[in-house]
Protein backbone atom coordinates (compact mmCIF):
# COMPACT_ATOMS: atom_id res chain seq x y z
CA UNK A 1 0.00 0.00 0.00
CA UNK A 2 1.17 3.60 -0.81
CA UNK A 3 2.10 5.55 2.46
CA UNK A 4 1.01 9.25 2.35
CA UNK A 5 -1.68 11.41 1.64
CA UNK A 6 -1.44 15.11 1.21
CA UNK A 7 -4.24 17.42 2.46
CA UNK A 8 -3.61 21.14 0.75
CA UNK A 9 -5.50 24.04 2.79
CA UNK A 10 -5.67 27.00 1.08
CA UNK A 11 -6.08 29.71 3.47
CA UNK A 12 -6.37 33.71 2.90
CA UNK A 13 -2.54 34.44 3.73
CA UNK A 14 -1.20 31.04 2.87
CA UNK A 15 -1.37 27.49 1.47
CA UNK A 16 -0.26 24.93 3.64
CA UNK A 17 0.20 21.32 1.93
CA UNK A 18 0.40 18.39 4.73
CA UNK A 19 1.93 15.24 4.46
CA UNK A 20 0.81 11.95 6.86
CA UNK A 21 0.75 8.22 6.97
CA UNK A 22 -1.54 5.65 7.30
CA UNK A 23 -1.48 6.19 11.22
CA UNK A 24 -2.12 10.14 11.01
CA UNK A 25 1.36 11.39 12.09
CA UNK A 26 2.40 14.34 9.76
CA UNK A 27 5.47 13.86 8.14
CA UNK A 28 6.17 16.66 6.06
CA UNK A 29 4.76 19.87 5.93
CA UNK A 30 5.20 23.19 3.71
CA UNK A 31 3.38 26.38 3.35
CA UNK A 32 3.83 29.53 0.91
CA UNK A 33 2.46 32.74 1.32
CA UNK A 34 0.29 35.25 -1.07
CA UNK A 35 -0.97 38.69 -1.07
CA UNK A 36 -4.27 40.15 -0.38
CA UNK A 37 -5.41 42.74 -2.24
CA UNK A 38 -7.47 45.54 -0.93
CA UNK A 39 -7.89 47.78 -4.31
CA UNK A 40 -10.58 50.03 -2.19
CA UNK A 41 -12.12 50.37 1.31
CA UNK A 42 -14.00 47.17 2.05
CA UNK A 43 -12.80 45.52 -1.06
CA UNK A 44 -10.67 42.41 -0.55
CA UNK A 45 -8.92 40.26 -3.19
CA UNK A 46 -6.81 37.57 -4.61
CA UNK A 47 -5.10 36.57 -7.76
CA UNK A 48 -6.45 33.03 -8.15
CA UNK A 49 -3.50 32.06 -10.09
CA UNK A 50 -1.37 32.86 -6.64
CA UNK A 51 -2.83 30.37 -4.63
CA UNK A 52 -1.93 28.09 -7.84
CA UNK A 53 1.52 29.42 -7.79
CA UNK A 54 1.73 28.74 -3.83
CA UNK A 55 0.45 25.33 -4.38
CA UNK A 56 2.88 24.25 -6.37
CA UNK A 57 6.05 26.04 -4.70
CA UNK A 58 4.88 23.87 -1.41
CA UNK A 59 3.88 21.02 -2.66
CA UNK A 60 7.23 20.98 -4.51
CA UNK A 61 9.47 21.69 -1.34
CA UNK A 62 7.48 19.12 0.03
CA UNK A 63 8.58 16.15 -2.57
CA UNK A 64 12.18 17.61 -2.53
CA UNK A 65 13.08 19.17 1.04
CA UNK A 66 11.22 16.35 2.94
CA UNK A 67 11.79 13.77 0.52
CA UNK A 68 8.35 12.26 -0.08
CA UNK A 69 8.47 10.10 -3.06
CA UNK A 70 5.32 11.15 -5.48
CA UNK A 71 5.13 7.43 -6.34
CA UNK A 72 4.38 6.97 -2.57
CA UNK A 73 1.34 9.13 -2.15
CA UNK A 74 -2.01 7.43 -2.46
CA UNK A 75 -4.17 10.41 -2.68
CA UNK A 76 -4.88 14.31 -2.33
CA UNK A 77 -7.66 16.63 -1.29
CA UNK A 78 -8.08 20.25 -0.27
CA UNK A 79 -9.35 22.66 2.71
CA UNK A 80 -10.10 25.73 1.24
CA UNK A 81 -11.32 29.27 2.48
CA UNK A 82 -15.37 29.72 2.39
CA UNK A 83 -17.21 32.14 -0.20
CA UNK A 84 -14.83 33.19 -2.66
CA UNK A 85 -15.75 34.13 -5.89
CA UNK A 86 -13.70 32.93 -9.15
CA UNK A 87 -15.63 33.39 -12.10
CA UNK A 88 -14.09 31.54 -15.11
CA UNK A 89 -14.79 32.85 -19.16
CA UNK A 90 -15.38 30.04 -21.74
CA UNK A 91 -11.88 29.17 -21.94
CA UNK A 92 -11.56 28.47 -18.04
CA UNK A 93 -9.59 31.71 -17.60
CA UNK A 94 -9.83 33.97 -14.75
CA UNK A 95 -12.05 37.15 -15.42
CA UNK A 96 -11.10 38.90 -12.35
CA UNK A 97 -9.43 39.07 -9.00
CA UNK A 98 -11.31 36.87 -6.86
CA UNK A 99 -13.43 38.37 -4.37
CA UNK A 100 -13.09 36.89 -0.86
CA UNK A 101 -14.85 35.88 2.06
CA UNK A 102 -14.11 39.03 4.12
CA UNK A 103 -14.92 41.36 1.33
CA UNK A 104 -17.83 43.92 2.58
CA UNK A 105 -18.63 45.55 -0.26
CA UNK A 106 -22.15 44.16 -0.81
CA UNK A 107 -24.95 45.55 1.60
CA UNK A 108 -26.67 46.74 -1.03
CA UNK A 109 -27.18 43.50 -2.56
CA UNK A 110 -27.89 41.27 0.72
CA UNK A 111 -30.48 44.07 1.16
CA UNK A 112 -31.85 43.16 -2.43
CA UNK A 113 -31.76 39.69 -1.56
CA UNK A 114 -33.88 40.12 1.61
CA UNK A 115 -36.46 42.37 -0.15
CA UNK A 116 -37.08 40.25 -3.34
CA UNK A 117 -37.07 36.65 -1.43
CA UNK A 118 -37.08 37.69 2.26
CA UNK A 119 -38.29 34.38 4.14
CA UNK A 120 -38.13 32.24 1.16
CA UNK A 121 -34.60 32.74 0.69
CA UNK A 122 -34.16 31.19 4.66
CA UNK A 123 -36.81 28.28 3.68
CA UNK A 124 -34.54 27.51 0.78
CA UNK A 125 -30.74 28.29 1.95
CA UNK A 126 -31.36 27.94 5.74
CA UNK A 127 -29.26 31.07 5.79
CA UNK A 128 -29.54 34.77 5.42
CA UNK A 129 -27.73 36.77 2.92
CA UNK A 130 -24.87 37.93 4.48
CA UNK A 131 -21.76 40.31 2.98
CA UNK A 132 -19.31 37.34 2.99
CA UNK A 133 -21.40 34.67 1.28
CA UNK A 134 -20.93 34.17 -2.61
CA UNK A 135 -24.37 35.53 -4.41
CA UNK A 136 -24.48 38.79 -3.27
CA UNK A 137 -20.88 39.11 -4.98
CA UNK A 138 -22.46 37.63 -7.82
CA UNK A 139 -25.25 40.43 -7.94
CA UNK A 140 -22.43 42.69 -7.32
CA UNK A 141 -20.35 41.72 -10.55
CA UNK A 142 -23.71 41.72 -12.55
CA UNK A 143 -24.12 45.32 -11.82
CA UNK A 144 -20.69 46.88 -11.18
CA UNK A 145 -18.99 45.02 -14.15
CA UNK A 146 -21.20 43.99 -17.01
CA UNK A 147 -18.65 43.32 -18.97
CA UNK A 148 -17.33 40.91 -17.14
CA UNK A 149 -20.68 39.39 -16.01
CA UNK A 150 -21.35 38.64 -19.82
CA UNK A 151 -18.27 36.53 -19.96
CA UNK A 152 -18.97 34.34 -16.71
CA UNK A 153 -19.27 30.80 -18.13
CA UNK A 154 -18.85 29.12 -15.01
CA UNK A 155 -17.93 30.19 -11.70
CA UNK A 156 -15.86 28.48 -8.53
CA UNK A 157 -14.62 28.20 -4.98
CA UNK A 158 -11.15 29.22 -4.19
CA UNK A 159 -9.78 25.32 -3.34
CA UNK A 160 -12.17 24.45 -6.56
CA UNK A 161 -9.65 26.57 -9.05
CA UNK A 162 -6.64 24.92 -7.58
CA UNK A 163 -8.35 21.78 -8.01
CA UNK A 164 -9.28 22.55 -11.44
CA UNK A 165 -5.62 23.74 -12.18
CA UNK A 166 -4.17 20.40 -11.13
CA UNK A 167 -6.68 18.21 -12.55
CA UNK A 168 -8.31 20.25 -15.56
CA UNK A 169 -11.64 18.97 -14.12
CA UNK A 170 -14.36 21.14 -12.50
CA UNK A 171 -16.38 21.07 -9.64
CA UNK A 172 -17.00 22.11 -5.92
CA UNK A 173 -18.20 20.11 -2.94
CA UNK A 174 -21.06 20.26 -1.30
CA UNK A 175 -20.21 21.98 2.05
CA UNK A 176 -18.80 24.88 -0.30
CA UNK A 177 -21.95 24.89 -2.69
CA UNK A 178 -24.02 25.95 0.36
CA UNK A 179 -21.65 28.61 1.46
CA UNK A 180 -22.80 30.49 -1.46
CA UNK A 181 -25.88 30.23 -0.30
CA UNK A 182 -27.21 29.36 -4.16
CA UNK A 183 -27.73 25.45 -3.23
CA UNK A 184 -31.07 24.12 -1.94
CA UNK A 185 -30.39 22.67 1.66
CA UNK A 186 -33.60 20.41 1.25
CA UNK A 187 -33.43 19.00 -2.25
CA UNK A 188 -29.15 19.16 -2.42
CA UNK A 189 -29.40 21.06 -5.95
CA UNK A 190 -28.79 24.53 -6.93
CA UNK A 191 -31.76 26.45 -6.34
CA UNK A 192 -33.48 27.53 -9.52
CA UNK A 193 -35.32 29.54 -7.57
CA UNK A 194 -32.54 31.65 -6.44
CA UNK A 195 -30.94 31.86 -9.88
CA UNK A 196 -34.22 32.50 -11.59
CA UNK A 197 -34.84 35.25 -9.36
CA UNK A 198 -31.61 37.10 -9.71
CA UNK A 199 -30.82 36.13 -13.23
CA UNK A 200 -27.98 33.98 -13.04
CA UNK A 201 -28.14 31.12 -15.49
CA UNK A 202 -27.62 27.21 -13.83
CA UNK A 203 -25.07 26.68 -15.95
CA UNK A 204 -22.68 28.16 -14.36
CA UNK A 205 -23.22 26.22 -11.32
CA UNK A 206 -20.26 24.08 -11.32
CA UNK A 207 -21.02 20.17 -11.12
CA UNK A 208 -21.73 18.81 -7.14
CA UNK A 209 -19.29 15.80 -5.76
CA UNK A 210 -19.23 14.73 -2.15
CA UNK A 211 -16.29 15.53 -0.10
CA UNK A 212 -14.33 12.36 -0.61
CA UNK A 213 -15.24 11.50 -3.86
CA UNK A 214 -12.90 11.37 -7.00
CA UNK A 215 -12.95 14.58 -8.45
CA UNK A 216 -9.81 13.58 -11.01
CA UNK A 217 -6.16 12.49 -11.01
CA UNK A 218 -2.94 14.65 -11.55
CA UNK A 219 -3.18 15.71 -15.05
CA UNK A 220 0.31 14.99 -16.82
CA UNK A 221 0.47 18.96 -17.50
CA UNK A 222 0.66 20.02 -13.44
CA UNK A 223 2.60 16.21 -12.78
CA UNK A 224 5.62 18.02 -15.03
CA UNK A 225 5.84 21.50 -13.23
CA UNK A 226 4.95 20.13 -9.85
CA UNK A 227 6.76 17.30 -9.48
CA UNK A 228 3.49 15.08 -8.70
CA UNK A 229 3.56 11.62 -10.34
CA UNK A 230 0.35 11.87 -12.84
CA UNK A 231 -2.79 10.57 -12.48
CA UNK A 232 -2.43 10.58 -8.66
CA UNK A 233 -6.17 10.01 -7.61
CA UNK A 234 -7.52 13.94 -6.32
CA UNK A 235 -10.62 14.20 -3.50
CA UNK A 236 -12.62 16.55 -4.21
CA UNK A 237 -12.47 18.33 -0.88
CA UNK A 238 -14.26 20.63 1.91
CA UNK A 239 -14.80 24.15 2.73
CA UNK A 240 -12.60 25.47 5.35
CA UNK A 241 -14.92 25.12 7.98
CA UNK A 242 -16.31 21.17 7.27
CA UNK A 243 -12.90 20.17 6.82
CA UNK A 244 -11.48 21.60 10.56
CA UNK A 245 -14.70 19.89 12.09
CA UNK A 246 -13.31 16.38 10.40
CA UNK A 247 -9.97 17.21 11.47
CA UNK A 248 -11.09 18.14 14.92
CA UNK A 249 -13.09 15.07 14.96
CA UNK A 250 -16.46 16.25 15.06
CA UNK A 251 -18.39 13.70 13.79
CA UNK A 252 -21.41 12.75 16.40
CA UNK A 253 -24.48 15.84 17.62
CA UNK A 254 -22.73 15.36 21.59
CA UNK A 255 -19.70 18.01 21.05
CA UNK A 256 -19.40 21.83 19.63
CA UNK A 257 -16.57 23.35 18.32
CA UNK A 258 -14.99 26.20 20.01
CA UNK A 259 -12.38 28.04 17.20
CA UNK A 260 -10.57 31.19 18.11
CA UNK A 261 -8.67 32.82 15.12
CA UNK A 262 -8.39 36.37 13.96
CA UNK A 263 -12.32 35.64 14.38
CA UNK A 264 -14.09 33.41 16.69
CA UNK A 265 -16.26 30.28 15.08
CA UNK A 266 -18.88 28.31 17.20
CA UNK A 267 -19.46 24.84 15.35
CA UNK A 268 -21.76 22.03 15.87
CA UNK A 269 -22.50 18.47 13.97
CA UNK A 270 -26.42 18.58 12.83
CA UNK A 271 -28.05 15.18 11.40
CA UNK A 272 -30.80 16.62 10.21
CA UNK A 273 -31.56 18.97 7.39
CA UNK A 274 -34.87 20.25 8.74
CA UNK A 275 -32.93 21.88 11.62
CA UNK A 276 -33.23 25.90 10.94
CA UNK A 277 -32.03 28.21 13.07
CA UNK A 278 -34.04 31.18 10.36
CA UNK A 279 -30.41 32.36 9.60
CA UNK A 280 -29.31 33.66 12.60
CA UNK A 281 -26.65 30.68 12.68
CA UNK A 282 -25.46 29.52 9.03
CA UNK A 283 -26.09 26.04 8.23
CA UNK A 284 -24.12 24.00 5.94
CA UNK A 285 -23.60 20.71 4.15
CA UNK A 286 -20.49 18.83 6.32
CA UNK A 287 -18.10 17.08 4.53
CA UNK A 288 -19.80 13.72 5.48
CA UNK A 289 -22.38 12.57 3.58
CA UNK A 290 -25.64 13.42 4.40
CA UNK A 291 -24.66 15.40 7.33
CA UNK A 292 -25.03 19.18 8.44
CA UNK A 293 -23.31 21.89 10.52
CA UNK A 294 -24.44 24.70 11.65
CA UNK A 295 -21.76 28.01 12.89
CA UNK A 296 -21.59 31.20 14.52
CA UNK A 297 -19.71 33.56 14.12
CA UNK A 298 -17.46 35.98 16.53
CA UNK A 299 -15.82 38.87 14.52
CA UNK A 300 -13.12 39.87 16.84
CA UNK A 301 -12.31 37.21 18.78
CA UNK A 302 -8.46 36.70 18.74
CA UNK A 303 -8.58 39.71 17.18
CA UNK A 304 -9.58 41.71 20.39
CA UNK A 305 -6.39 40.61 22.09
CA UNK A 306 -4.33 41.54 19.01
CA UNK A 307 -5.61 45.21 19.36
CA UNK A 308 -4.79 44.95 22.68
CA UNK A 309 -1.61 43.43 22.39
CA UNK A 310 -0.43 46.26 19.54
CA UNK A 311 -2.55 49.32 21.00
CA UNK A 312 -0.78 49.08 24.79
CA UNK A 313 1.62 46.48 25.00
CA UNK A 314 3.24 45.74 21.97
CA UNK A 315 6.47 44.54 23.18
CA UNK A 316 4.86 41.56 25.14
CA UNK A 317 4.66 38.97 23.90
CA UNK A 318 1.05 36.89 23.95
CA UNK A 319 2.29 34.10 26.01
CA UNK A 320 3.65 37.22 28.58
CA UNK A 321 -0.63 38.53 28.22
CA UNK A 322 -2.24 35.76 29.18
CA UNK A 323 0.34 34.63 32.27
CA UNK A 324 -0.28 38.13 33.19
CA UNK A 325 -3.94 37.44 32.80
CA UNK A 326 -3.60 34.93 35.54
CA UNK A 327 -2.98 38.06 38.15
CA UNK A 328 -7.09 38.62 37.95
CA UNK A 329 -9.80 36.82 39.98
CA UNK A 330 -12.82 35.18 38.29
CA UNK A 331 -14.99 38.07 36.38
CA UNK A 332 -11.68 40.73 36.22
CA UNK A 333 -12.92 42.31 39.57
CA UNK A 334 -16.26 43.89 37.69
CA UNK A 335 -14.85 44.54 34.14
CA UNK A 336 -16.51 43.54 31.40
CA UNK A 337 -15.85 43.53 27.95
CA UNK A 338 -17.50 42.70 24.71
CA UNK A 339 -15.51 42.13 21.59
CA UNK A 340 -17.71 44.19 19.02
CA UNK A 341 -14.62 45.71 17.45
CA UNK A 342 -15.70 45.15 13.87
CA UNK A 343 -19.44 44.76 14.33
CA UNK A 344 -20.95 41.41 14.78
CA UNK A 345 -21.92 38.35 12.87
CA UNK A 346 -24.07 36.10 15.24
CA UNK A 347 -26.05 36.60 17.26
CA UNK A 348 -26.15 40.09 16.09
CA UNK A 349 -25.85 40.78 12.56
CA UNK A 350 -24.71 43.94 13.27
CA UNK A 351 -22.20 46.24 11.40
CA UNK A 352 -22.69 49.06 13.66
CA UNK A 353 -22.28 48.05 16.99
CA UNK A 354 -18.64 48.59 18.82
CA UNK A 355 -16.91 47.10 22.03
CA UNK A 356 -16.91 48.38 25.16
CA UNK A 357 -15.30 47.92 28.29
CA UNK A 358 -18.06 48.31 31.23
CA UNK A 359 -17.90 48.40 34.91
CA UNK A 360 -14.53 50.52 34.74
CA UNK A 361 -12.93 52.35 37.70
CA UNK A 362 -9.27 53.57 38.78
CA UNK A 363 -8.89 50.24 40.82
CA UNK A 364 -8.31 48.15 37.90
CA UNK A 365 -5.70 46.86 36.48
CA UNK A 366 -3.97 45.96 33.26
CA UNK A 367 -4.39 42.20 34.48
CA UNK A 368 -7.99 42.92 34.77
CA UNK A 369 -8.32 44.13 30.90
CA UNK A 370 -6.94 41.10 29.53
CA UNK A 371 -8.98 38.65 31.50
CA UNK A 372 -12.18 40.33 30.87
CA UNK A 373 -10.83 40.49 26.93
CA UNK A 374 -10.29 36.54 27.25
CA UNK A 375 -13.93 36.04 29.10
CA UNK A 376 -15.65 38.52 26.57
CA UNK A 377 -14.86 36.23 23.68
CA UNK A 378 -16.09 33.42 25.31
CA UNK A 379 -19.26 34.69 26.63
CA UNK A 380 -19.94 35.99 22.72
CA UNK A 381 -19.54 32.32 22.53
CA UNK A 382 -21.98 31.51 24.81
CA UNK A 383 -24.41 33.74 23.07
CA UNK A 384 -24.02 30.91 20.34
CA UNK A 385 -23.97 28.02 22.73
CA UNK A 386 -27.27 29.18 24.37
CA UNK A 387 -28.68 29.11 21.02
CA UNK A 388 -28.42 25.50 20.79
CA UNK A 389 -29.47 24.96 24.58
CA UNK A 390 -32.88 27.00 23.83
CA UNK A 391 -33.46 24.69 20.89
CA UNK A 392 -32.94 21.29 23.03
CA UNK A 393 -29.72 20.54 20.90
CA UNK A 394 -27.78 19.46 23.84
CA UNK A 395 -24.10 18.46 23.59
CA UNK A 396 -21.45 17.87 26.20
CA UNK A 397 -18.42 18.43 24.65
CA UNK A 398 -16.48 21.56 23.66
CA UNK A 399 -13.39 20.65 21.29
CA UNK A 400 -10.97 23.49 21.49
CA UNK A 401 -8.93 24.82 18.45
CA UNK A 402 -7.00 27.99 17.62
CA UNK A 403 -5.38 30.35 20.26
CA UNK A 404 -8.05 29.78 22.81
CA UNK A 405 -5.87 26.00 23.05
CA UNK A 406 -3.09 27.34 23.27
CA UNK A 407 -3.70 29.06 26.82
CA UNK A 408 -4.42 26.56 29.68
CA UNK A 409 -6.25 29.14 31.68
CA UNK A 410 -8.43 30.54 28.80
CA UNK A 411 -8.89 26.67 28.04
CA UNK A 412 -10.26 27.05 31.68
CA UNK A 413 -12.45 29.65 31.42
CA UNK A 414 -14.28 27.99 28.55
CA UNK A 415 -14.94 25.40 30.83
CA UNK A 416 -16.21 27.26 33.36
CA UNK A 417 -18.27 29.69 31.50
CA UNK A 418 -19.65 26.80 28.85
CA UNK A 419 -20.14 24.43 32.22
CA UNK A 420 -18.85 21.57 29.67
CA UNK A 421 -15.83 19.44 29.71
CA UNK A 422 -13.71 21.06 27.13
CA UNK A 423 -11.08 18.89 25.34
CA UNK A 424 -7.71 20.34 23.39
CA UNK A 425 -6.07 18.20 20.49
CA UNK A 426 -2.35 17.21 20.04
CA UNK A 427 -2.92 18.44 16.15
CA UNK A 428 -4.28 22.20 16.65
CA UNK A 429 -3.84 22.17 12.55
CA UNK A 430 -7.68 20.77 12.03
CA UNK A 431 -8.05 21.99 8.44
CA UNK A 432 -5.16 20.55 6.96
CA UNK A 433 -5.76 17.77 9.13
CA UNK A 434 -9.23 17.62 7.94
CA UNK A 435 -8.26 17.65 4.50
CA UNK A 436 -5.94 14.76 4.83
CA UNK A 437 -8.81 12.76 6.50
CA UNK A 438 -10.92 13.31 3.61
CA UNK A 439 -7.83 12.01 1.09
CA UNK A 440 -7.12 9.26 3.16
CA UNK A 441 -10.90 7.94 2.96
CA UNK A 442 -11.56 8.75 -0.61
CA UNK A 443 -8.37 6.48 -1.11
CA UNK A 444 -9.99 3.21 0.68
CA UNK A 445 -7.39 3.50 3.54
CA UNK A 446 -10.68 3.61 6.31
CA UNK A 447 -14.12 2.90 5.39
CA UNK A 448 -15.42 6.17 7.11
CA UNK A 449 -14.70 9.25 8.54
CA UNK A 450 -15.26 7.90 12.08
CA UNK A 451 -13.17 4.82 11.40
CA UNK A 452 -10.00 7.63 10.26
CA UNK A 453 -10.85 10.63 12.85
CA UNK A 454 -10.30 7.36 15.53
CA UNK A 455 -7.12 7.31 14.11
CA UNK A 456 -5.81 10.40 13.24
CA UNK A 457 -7.56 12.66 15.62
CA UNK A 458 -5.76 12.58 19.24
CA UNK A 459 -6.98 14.41 22.60
CA UNK A 460 -4.54 16.11 24.35
CA UNK A 461 -5.96 16.88 27.32
CA UNK A 462 -9.39 17.49 29.01
CA UNK A 463 -10.35 21.06 31.14
CA UNK A 464 -13.75 20.31 33.39
CA UNK A 465 -15.59 23.32 35.28
CA UNK A 466 -15.21 24.05 38.21
CA UNK A 467 -18.00 24.21 40.62
CA UNK A 468 -17.37 28.22 41.80
CA UNK A 469 -16.06 29.70 38.69
CA UNK A 470 -19.25 28.20 37.09
CA UNK A 471 -21.18 29.89 39.79
CA UNK A 472 -19.68 32.99 39.18
CA UNK A 473 -19.86 33.52 35.48
CA UNK A 474 -23.68 32.27 35.83
CA UNK A 475 -24.05 35.44 37.61
CA UNK A 476 -21.94 37.59 35.45
CA UNK A 477 -23.30 36.63 31.74
CA UNK A 478 -26.53 37.91 31.82
CA UNK A 479 -25.20 41.18 32.68
CA UNK A 480 -22.85 41.04 29.68
CA UNK A 481 -26.19 39.92 27.82
CA UNK A 482 -27.18 43.02 28.18
CA UNK A 483 -24.72 45.14 27.20
CA UNK A 484 -25.67 44.90 23.28
CA UNK A 485 -29.18 46.26 23.49
CA UNK A 486 -28.22 48.99 26.06
CA UNK A 487 -24.94 50.11 23.85
CA UNK A 488 -26.48 49.33 20.42
CA UNK A 489 -28.51 52.92 19.98
CA UNK A 490 -24.74 54.80 21.46
CA UNK A 491 -22.65 53.07 19.20
CA UNK A 492 -24.96 53.97 15.72
CA UNK A 493 -24.23 57.10 17.01
CA UNK A 494 -20.89 57.64 17.80
CA UNK A 495 -20.46 56.08 14.27
CA UNK A 496 -22.66 58.92 12.80
CA UNK A 497 -20.41 61.37 14.87
CA UNK A 498 -17.47 60.22 13.64
CA UNK A 499 -18.20 59.80 9.69
CA UNK A 500 -20.09 63.37 10.10
CA UNK A 501 -16.74 64.92 11.87
CA UNK A 502 -13.69 62.98 10.21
Amino acid sequence: MKKYVLGIDIGTGSVKVTGVDYYGKIVAQESASYPLLHPQVGFSEQNPDDWVNATTKAIHNLLTLDKISAAEIAGISYSGQMHGLVLLNKNNEVLRPAILWDDTRTTKQCQLIEQQMAQHFIQITHNRPLEGFTLPKILWVQENEPEIWQQVKIFLLPKDYVRYQMTGQLATDYSDATGSVMLDINTQQWSSTICDQFHIPLSICPSLLHSSEIAGTISSEYAQISGLQSGTPVYAGAADNAASAVGAGLLQPQSVLSSIGTSGVVLKYEPDAQTNYQGVLQFEDHALNDAYYSMGVTLAAGDSLNWFQRTFCRHQSFAALLKEAEQSPVGANGLVFTPYLVGERAPYADAFIRGSFIGLDSSHKRADFIRSILEGIIFSFEDLMQIYQHNQHNFDTVISIGGGAQSPLWLQIQADIFNKKVASLMNEQTASLGATIIAAVGAGWYANFQDCTDVFVKTKKFYYPIADNVTKYQKLYPIYHQVYQHTRDLSFNLIQFRQQNH
